[in-house]
C-alpha cells in the first residue's frame, strides 16, 4: 500500500502554515501528494492553490470536523492539468475575446479543453496560445474579480445585470426582428429565420429565467446562509443542487446554439446595402444580445454552478 506524507498543520505557527504546505506541494512531481491535518477546514487554502497555482491539483476530503479536518492534496499528471476554457476564463474574463476571435465557444462549451476544441475546428493551437500569453502580458487586470465574489451576491449580481437585460431586451427583439422579418423578408429571407429563431430563444430564455430565480438561486443562497451560520443544509425537493443546474447548463447550449444559428444564417450579422435603419438596429442588438449572453453563462457555467456544487459538497461532508 502507498504511504503518504502527513503534514500537521495545527503545529506550525499560523504565519508559516500556507508558505510551507506551497513549499511541500511545489516539490512534489507529477502523481504525487501528501496529507495535511488540521483543527478547520482548510478551504481558504484550497483557493489560494486554485488562484496562486491553477487547477493543477486534487483537493479530496478524508476527514470532515468537527474537531480534525484531513484533506488530501495530489500534482495532476501533465495530461489532467490542461486547463478547461472556461477554468481559464473564470480566471482572467479578458481571454474571452481570444477565443471569440478564433470562433472557440467558451462558455456553453467551456469545459472543453483548448486542444480538444483547436483539433475539432482545424485551429491551430499554437496561434491560439500565442495570443493568450500575450493577454498575459498585457498591462491591466481583469474587469472583475468574479473568483472573489460571494455566491449569493453573485446570484443577485446576475439577476440584476443579465436577468434584467433579457427581460428588458426581448420584448423590443421581438418586435424588431418581426418588422424587419416582414419588410425585407422576400429580399433576405435570412432574417425570417433570424426571427423565427429568436422567439423560440425568447421563449426559452424567459422559463429559464423564472427557474433560475425561483428554484435554483434561492436554494445556492440557502446553502451560503448554512456556511455561515453553521447549520445544517436546506432540504431540496430536487435532490443535490447538480441536478438543476444540469438542466440549466443543457439549456443554456440550447440558447447557444440558436444565436450560432442566427450568427451563421446572417453571415456573422453583414448587414446588406439596402437595409433599413431597423434592419441595422436589430444585428446590431443581436450582437449584443450574444455577447451579454455569453458573460451571463459564463458566470454561472464555469464560476457559480462548480462552487455551489463544492460547496454542498463540503458542507454535507
Amino acid at each position: 500500500m502507498e504511504t503518504i506524507a502527513t503534514l500537521n498543520v495545527t503545529e506550525i505557527e499560523p504565519r508559516f502554515r500556507h508558505p510551507m504546505i506551497f513549499e511541500q506541494f511545489d516539490a512534489l512531481e507529477a502523481g504525487e501528494g501528501f496529507v495535511i491535518s488540521i483543527d478547520h477546514d482548510p478551504k481558504p487554502l484550497y483557493y489560494q492553490l486554485i488562484a496562486e497555482r491553477g487547477n493543477i491539483f486534487s483537493w479530496d476530503y478524508l476527514e470532515s470536523g468537527p474537531d480534525n479536518w484531513q484533506v488530501k492534496i495530489e500534482r495532476k499528471t501533465t495530461e489532467e492539468q490542461e486547463a478547461t476554457i472556461g477554468e481559464i476564463v473564470a480566471k482572467d474574463y479578458r481571454k474571452a475575446q481570444v477565443f471569440k476571435k478564433f470562433g472557440i465557444d467558451f462558455c456553453c462549451g467551456g469545459k472543453k479543453k483548448v486542444s480538444e476544441v483547436c483539433s475539432k475546428k482545424g485551429i491551430d493551437i499554437n496561434d491560439v496560445k500565442r495570443e493568450l500569453a500575450v493577454m498575459d502580458q498585457a498591462q491591466g487586470t481583469p474587469s472583475q474579480n468574479y473568483q472573489g465574489w460571494e455566491l449569493d451576491f453573485m446570484c443577485d449580481y446576475i439577476v440584476s445585470t443579465h436577468h434584467k437585460y433579457v427581460k428588458d431586451t426581448i420584448p423590443f427583439l421581438l418586435e424588431m426582428s418581426a418588422k424587419v422579418a416582414r419588410v425585407h423578408g422576400d429580399a433576405h429571407p435570412e432574417v425570417i429565420v433570424a426571427a423565427e429563431a429568436f422567439a423560440g430563444v425568447a421563449a426559452d430564455l424567459s422559463l429559464h429565467l423564472q427557474k433560475e430565480e425561483q428554484i435554483l438561486f434561492p436554494y445556492i443562497k440557502q446553502l451560503v446562509a448554512a456556511r455561515r451560520a453553521n447549520t445544517a443544509l436546506p432540504a431540496a425537493a430536487f435532490g443535490q443542487v447538480a441536478n438543476p443546474i444540469q438542466v440549466m447548463e443543457a439549456e443554456h447550449e440550447h440558447a447557444g446554439e440558436d444565436l450560432s444559428e442566427i450568427r451563421a444564417v446572417t453571415n456573422d450579422f453583414a448587414v446588406p446595402e439596402d437595409a433599413c435603419t431597423s434592419y441595422r438596429i436589430l444585428f446590431k442588438m443581436f450582437q449584443e444580445f450574444e455577447t451579454d449572453l455569453h458573460q451571463h453563462v459564463h458566470l454561472e457555467n464555469n464560476i457559480l454552478f462548480p462552487k455551489a456544487i463544492e460547496l454542498e459538497k463540503t458542507w454535507n461532508n
